[in-house]
């Protein structure tokens, strides 16, 4: 049996400042908005949640991610032309 400190440590990927956030310009562009519309939805309170750090502007994924299901929730159920009636 081999002795367990002998054993190499398996590499972890060293974890970053910033892993999980966003820039506003990247979001834009994954969401194919334009930075405007971004910039627009925070002074109205209506866009995803966004933390600044000086003049730069973050949102975390995972917050993102949230705010597009209330989306998709809040979204009216639109019936296709054509279906049975």
């Amino acid at each position: 049996m081999p002795h367990l400190g002998s054993m190499p440590e398996p590499t972890a990927k060293p974890r970053t400042l910033m892993g999980g956030w966003i820039s506003r310009l990247d979001l834009a562009m994954e969401l194919g908005l334009s930075v405007d519309t971004l910039r627009r939805w925070e002074a109205q309170r209506m866009g995803p949640p966004c933390v600044r750090a000086g003049r730069k502007v973050y949102y975390r994924r995972a917050a993102v991610e949230d705010w597009l299901e209330e989306q998709e929730q809040a979204a009216p159920r639109r019936r296709r032309a054509g279906g049975r009636r």
